[in-house]
């Protein structure tokens, strides 16, 4: 299998397989996000809810595109890290795997609304800066710019679910208080008794645009697993879209050229201008590549890996130098210069249908088993009572809204954070904070802050030691 020995393909399709086991177990371990107000609220029998939920998980995976599986892919610059033994490539991947899922299953089974998101981010920063350890480390094995930019993601939408869903609940409130059905929609519903046909459709739509976004945004991050995966293991068949048409990069290449020319190098500092010149040697060296080439097929396997390289070298480079205060560049240019690098990033920014098929499957199937404990957490344990119909109506609608924008911006987010805090809101909006249950929300406090650092350094010294076994 692409040309590896027997050993490594099975070990190939092993990560393979927990990759997708890591998607199938965030399915089940998210699932209570989308489907808790509706059974709670009895507008659908539970195993009706986790079937539509999975079938719109699957759906959403393959609307949402892949700005945020590329944003997971590029958290982790794979060419420092790969080199010519394909154990350390493996290496890599089964310590972030063995960690992301070990600590996915471990809240899981302790009932805790933990954050796959942070998981993985935490599993994959964790390799990132264990191999900054090594002696062979050259330069940061951390793209720390799109982790500062992921990591504010992360932070801000938990804070923004749980005082946009307060404000949500009060505008509610105001709104219907003096109508006929403005007291039904605050009333914990009745044991075994759907609600009004009205109510349970707003629940039934809130619960099926989380599901959907979910699949948007959380699919995305498997999908970018597996191109982890797959570039690191087998970059010569991975490393580039070899459907891609290399003409199309002939014209923002030139552009490309001509920016990093006008660049005066003299107000750059020594490390800047030893940036320019290396990516005005990969412009170069890609504009000679593409020149005559028909196809990215045409390339010889061993320079795909180079390629991807120079590109994603080249745009890191011109990006940050792009931003420096001394260089004289207007908004419209650095507009330009990133519009132009986006074009030649289509050719490493790639994902096969067949990945995407897969992480959309093992997602829909996962969301469709496991889902009590959280579901128990989220109905009953976050606040002193039962969700009322606005209460889950607003949870959802807020952390729909969140997830669906932060996916259109290609930023990855806590769907589990997003709504445990709208949810969180909306009690604090019905009888104030004491109406929260302190245990819960300490435990899941506890389970945000721990969950960064302890993958990190699970993750980092499991790939230290088999890379030293390997």
């Amino acid at each position: 299998m692409f040309e590896l020995d027997f050993a490594h393909s099975v070990l190939l399709v092993i990560c393979l397989l927990a990759a997708c086991s890591f998607e199938f177990v965030n399915g089940f371990h998210d699932t209570a996000n989308a489907v808790a107000t509706v059974i709670y609220t009895h507008s659908l029998k539970p195993w009706i809810a986790v079937i539509w939920s999975g079938v719109w998980n699957f759906l959403g995976v393959f609307a949402g595109g892949i700005s945020v599986a590329v944003g997971i892919i590029n958290l982790l610059p794979v060419e420092t890290l790969v080199d010519q033994n394909i154990a350390h490539s493996l290496s890599m991947v089964i310590a972030l795997l063995l960690t992301a899922i070990f600590w996915n299953l471990l809240t899981w089974y302790l009932g805790i609304p933990c954050s796959s998101s942070h998981t993985l981010i935490g599993s994959i920063l964790g390799v990132g800066l264990a191999y900054s350890l090594l002696p062979e480390a050259a330069s940061d094995a951390v793209n720390w710019g799109k982790a500062q930019e992921i990591g504010l993601s992360l932070l801000i939408s938990p804070l923004f679910g749980f005082s946009v869903t307060i404000i949500l609940m009060y505008v509610i409130r105001s709104l219907t208080k003096k109508t006929s059905y403005g007291d039904s929609l605050f009333k914990e519903p009745k044991k075994d008794k759907a609600p009004p046909t009205w109510i349970r459709g707003i629940l039934i739509l809130t619960c099926t645009l989380v599901s959907f976004f979910h699949g948007s945004n959380d699919g995305q991050k498997g999908v970018g697993l597996v191109m982890l995966i797959l570039i690191g293991i087998v970059p010569a068949y991975f490393a580039l879209d070899n459907t891609f048409n290399p003409s199309k990069l002939s014209t923002p290449l030139s552009k490309i050229e001509q920016v990093a020319a006008s660049i005066d190098p003299m107000v750059l500092s020594a490390s800047d201008r030893a940036k320019l010149s290396e990516a005005i040697e990969m412009n170069e060296r890609l504009q000679n590549r593409f020149s005559t080439l028909a196809n990215v097929e045409s390339l010889p396997k061993q320079e795909r890996f180079l390629v991807r390289k120079d590109i994603m070298v080249m745009d890191r480079n011109l990006t940050a130098i792009s931003k420096n205060d001394d260089v004289k560049m207007s908004a419209a240019e650095k507009k330009n210069l990133k519009e132009e690098l986006k074009k030649v990033r289509n050719l490493t920014d790639y994902s096969p249908g067949w990945v995407i098929l897969m992480i959309s499957l093992s997602l829909g199937l996962g969301t469709m088993i496991g889902w009590k404990r959280i579901v128990k957490t989220i109905g009953e344990k976050i606040g002193k009572e039962h969700l009322t119909y606005a209460q889950g109506a607003s949870a959802e609608m807020v952390a729909a809204s969140t997830i669906g924008l932060s996916t259109y911006f290609g930023l990855p987010v806590s769907t589990t954070h997003v709504l445990s805090s709208g949810v969180a809101g909306s009690m604090v909006a019905s009888k104030g904070v004491k109406n929260l249950q302190p245990d819960t929300v300490r435990n899941i406090l506890i389970a945000w802050f721990l969950t960064l650092p302890v993958v990190m350094i699970m993750a980092g010294t499991l790939f230290l030691l088999f890379r030293s076994i390997f």
